[in-house]
């Protein structure tokens, strides 16, 4: 067994000095010579065609290099496949300078290239357009008629289609001992990481390009731009050590890397592009949905009916689905289930995968209809909760890998004090603000793709481990620095994690909270190829100490070989570079789940959490006083990083609950407040007493580590425990987000 000595403690991450400090390069930061600036300039209309571009007098400006449009943009990729990523829906990809169609307003129309941003940007205002409109639809509430099932792909393996109808529903809710049904819905909202989106391209001649990236995968980025310029992969490299936040915008090629490759190319030159914060609004964003359930149960407290619909917003050219509607009956064995999920295309762009995407929008209407059915049954919301737990996903009739969201409930009511509250809505006071206390469950999947790793040993005795993946902020290079130095028995001192690199062994995107459970079972296969190969080595040298010793009776400890039965048997390792003329020693291993046995059982990470709200009587202001989130996520590789992963998902699920919301005109087509002081987001003030519970769970089938993803869950249970303590604090159930005072009033 090998010496463990990191996993499971709060190791600071290890690249948190260059942050602070302003050291850690970004995309847009990258210093290189004859430097181009691009700039990009979006459609001010929804819908039409461009009549006229007159580039004259722009063109006309000291310093102005070039300006491309559809009119004059380099030959690229014909097929709509050479333009797809690992995170295309079904559909038409959009192509930037394709045509002279609009088919969203912000559509990227055209770049200008100059010496310096300030002349790019400039020069952009002096470009003359004229279009011929035409008539467009982008509201949701207003086209439901056009509402259709979703076009299936390759993407609905990832996003599965609602489970089929179980029983009879409509019998079972008609005959129910009480009943709840609601309508939910919650507008559009947009990603607003704290960096923009950027593209620095390097040109290092004939049609070979380094590229630093602002991406949730570089690998993605890389098969993207050799596709569409015909560009051979190994000749293009995309770089992205530091991402300054992603939250599933960067995990599709957003369209400034298009620009600055395509720039680059046809200039030779080096080129940058980046987009300002208005722009951050003209690509992706998480849908409008509209929500319907019904939930019936009986005298006992057994749901027994549930229906559960949505109806989300998509493009006119790709079907962007969420898995919305899925989740209740993985966590609620009703034997009876409806479940549908619809979409409306509309002239606005393809939505996209937005923290927690589907969990965090169908979790908010499944537990505040359980909240009401509680309050109907006269029954704790947490007992009642316990009345329908299942150790089996109904809907898939899989029993879970792992499950304590039992202990969630009880460690996390324990360390709230919900036995304090008065279950009677607006019983509870402090002063002049109505004080209500609201719970509600988390879930997420459990996701494991294929990854590969190298392990390389240099003659100091040190190991670097090479990955593709990206660092989004997660901890990942620390948690992936932990697992290698316990299987190869090291120091953190002693170990190298280089990642975010194209060329290094594959990685897939970073997202869905599957990283950390598929990278580091890779991680931990190549570090013990390299150290069965440095065993080899030494057993087979002349006069080893370890001729007559198997593999599995060593352990490896700071740069020794020890046999576990006789600690006075030790090989210094060092020696191997001393035959082997000091040259390196390296391992790459591919990891993936066992195709034969992975789908056997469902796999989820839970979380039970808990809210208190005060709320003012005259006023209507909410505050969210303190909550606590009880996660069972297997395995815990670094308490303190995981601690802030929860820590910014809650602080997410209060911001999307009270604050977020992207306004759109429907007039015009166009979003009214695409900026950081009108899209309201929370701020310190709005954050008070927040606390993460990790239960211990055990879990060895989902992988090697027994790791489970929590990017994710501590999103999820939020919004709906939020809006429970709401209702519990005023007696009114507000189903719709964000929650303002003027619902209240």
């Amino acid at each position: 067994m090998i010496q463990s000595s990191s996993i499971g403690k709060p190791v600071s991450r290890l690249e948190g000095r260059l942050k602070v400090t302003g050291s850690a390069k970004y995309a847009g930061e990258y210093e290189t010579s004859d430097l181009l600036y691009g700039y990009v300039v979006n459609s001010t209309i929804t819908k039409g065609r461009i009549a006229i571009i007159d580039t004259t007098d722009a063109k006309a400006l000291e310093g102005v290099i070039e300006i491309f449009t559809h009119e004059n943009k380099p030959s690229t990729a014909w097929f709509d496949f050479q333009y797809a990523d690992m995170d295309a829906p079904p559909g038409t990809v959009f192509k930037p300078f394709k045509d002279d169609e609009i088919k969203y307003n912000g559509q990227p129309i055209a770049l200008v290239v100059a010496e310096t941003f300030e002349m790019a940007r400039y020069a952009a205002t002096q470009i003359k357009f004229a279009y011929k409109e035409e008539e467009f639809e982008t509201s949701l509430e207003a086209n439901l008629h056009k509402a259709r099932d979703a076009k299936k792909g390759l993407a609905s393996m990832l996003k599965p289609p609602p489970p089929k109808p179980i029983g009879n529903f409509q019998e079972a809710y008609e005959n129910s001992f009480v009943q709840s049904s609601g309508e939910f819905k919650h507008g559009t909202e947009h990603h607003n990481p704290m960096e923009m989106f950027a593209t620095t391209v390097v040109y290092e001649g004939k049609n070979k390009l380094k590229i630093y990236d602002k991406t949730q995968g570089t690998i993605n980025s890389q098969m993207y731009v050799a596709n569409v310029f015909g560009l051979k992969m190994k000749n293009v490299q995309v770089i992205a050590p530091f991402v300054g936040g992603g939250f599933g915008s960067g995990l599709r090629p957003q369209y400034q890397l298009f620009m600055a490759v395509m720039a680059s190319l046809a200039l030779k030159r080096n080129v940058r592009v980046t987009l300002d914060r208005a722009q951050m609004y003209t690509f992706g964003h998480r849908p409008p949905t509209i929500q319907l359930t019904k939930f019936g149960a009986d005298e006992k407290g057994r749901v027994n009916a549930m229906y559960h619909k949505a109806i989300a917003e998509t493009s006119q050219f790709e079907d962007y689905i969420e898995i919305v509607v899925n989740w209740a009956n993985m966590l609620y064995p009703a034997d009876n289930t409806l479940l549908e999920h619809q979409l409306v295309p509309l002239d606005v762009y393809s939505p996209l995968d937005m923290r927690a995407p589907g969990g965090s929008t169908g979790m908010h209407a499944i537990e505040i209809t359980m909240d009401d059915l509680a309050y109907k049954l006269n029954m704790d919301p947490v007992e009642f909760r316990l009345i329908n737990y299942s150790e089996k996903d109904k809907s898939s009739d899989k029993e879970y890998s792992s499950k304590e969201l039992r202990k969630c409930y009880l460690q996390g009511a324990e360390k709230f004090g919900w036995d304090k509250r008065n279950p009677e809505p607006r019983s509870m006071k402090r002063g002049s603000k109505l004080v209500g206390y609201g719970m509600a469950t988390g879930i997420w999947d459990s996701n494991r793709l294929l990854a590969r790793v190298q392990a390389i040993m240099n003659k100091d005795g040190k190991v670097e481990i090479k990955s593709a993946v990206t660092d989004i902020g997660t901890g990942t290079m620390t948690i992936m620095t932990q697992i290698a130095a316990d299987e190869l028995g090291l120091p953190l001192e002693g170990i190298t994690f280089s990642y975010a690199d194209s060329k290094m062994p594959f990685a897939p995107i970073q997202g869905g909270s599957f990283t950390t459970a598929t990278v580091g079972p890779a991680v931990k296969a190549a570090c013990k190829s390299l150290n069965k190969k440095l065993f080899e080595k030494a057993k087979y040298l002349e006069n080893s100490v370890l001729s007559e010793v198997k593999f599995e009776d060593v352990t490896f400890s700071n740069g020794f070989i020890i046999a576990k039965n006789n600690p006075e048997v030790k090989f210094n390792i060092n020696e191997i570079f001393n035959y082997n003329e000091g040259k390196p020693i390296q391992t790459t291993s591919t990891s993936m789940p066992n195709p034969l046995t992975y789908g056997k059982k469902a796999k989820a990470v839970h979380s039970a959490v808990f809210v208190e709200v005060e709320v003012d009587e005259e006023l209507g202001v909410i505050e969210v006083k303190r909550a606590v989130t009880a996660v069972a996520a297997g395995k815990i590789i670094n308490p303190k990083t995981a601690e802030s992963q929860i820590l910014g998902g809650m602080i997410w699920g209060i911001s999307k609950t009270l604050h977020e919301e992207t306004i759109l005109d429907h007039q015009f087509g166009k979003y009214m407040n695409a900026n950081l002081a009108e899209y309201h987001i929370p701020v310190h003030a709005d954050i008070h007493d927040l606390d993460v519970i990790f239960v211990e769970e055990e879990d060895q089938f989902v992988n090697d580590l027994g790791v489970k993803g929590v990017g994710e869950i501590g999103v999820v249970g939020m919004p709906p425990a939020i809006a429970n303590a709401i209702f519990h604090a005023t007696g009114k159930r507000i189903n719709d987000l964000p929650i303002h005072l003027d619902k209240l009033l």
